[in-house]
């Protein structure tokens, strides 16, 4: 059995124990009411440190990301010309043995039709007008007696 007197104590030292637990807890409020503008002020900084540094980490990886994304993208290209080129090369082939002219062979007898057509008109107009004029000037150069003459011979 538990005497009162012991039963007394126990209740006591429960009761300053509540009690202590009751005063450090507001302490710890009025401390942290006291500093708790000071923590904040602590907290916005070691966020603003936390930020700043995976910020330069993320620019930093996004900088090697760009630097592949180019250097892919450079050899994409480089790719796609050769194969170009050779699509190229073998539709020339292709064509060429099918008997079809390449862009260059008929610029070139565009060229040759342009040049002799331009000689062909030369030509023309060197041989046109000296043809009529010659049977103008020699039918005005005959007398008027040999034309009636001739009239009389045509009847």
């Amino acid at each position: 059995m538990v005497k009162k007197t012991d039963n007394g104590d126990f209740v006591n030292t429960v009761r300053e124990s509540a009690q202590q637990i009751w005063l450090a807890g507001l302490g710890a409020f009025a401390k942290a009411q006291a500093e708790g503008g000071k923590v904040f002020e602590n907290l916005v900084q070691e966020g603003t440190t936390i930020q700043r540094k995976t910020q330069a980490a993320a620019e930093e990886k996004f900088g090697d990301v760009g630097a592949r994304m180019s250097d892919m993208s450079a050899k994409a290209g480089q790719q796609w010309d050769k194969f170009e080129s050779i699509f190229e090369d073998r539709t020339a082939r292709a064509l060429s043995r099918l008997g079809v002219p390449s862009a260059k062979q008929v610029e070139a007898l565009e060229a040759r039709i342009d040049a002799l057509a331009a000689q062909l008109a030369k030509l023309e107009k060197a041989v046109t007008p000296a043809r009529p004029s010659a049977k103008r000037s020699a039918a005005r150069s005959a007398t008027p007696a040999a034309k009636s003459g001739a009239r009389k011979r045509a009847v």
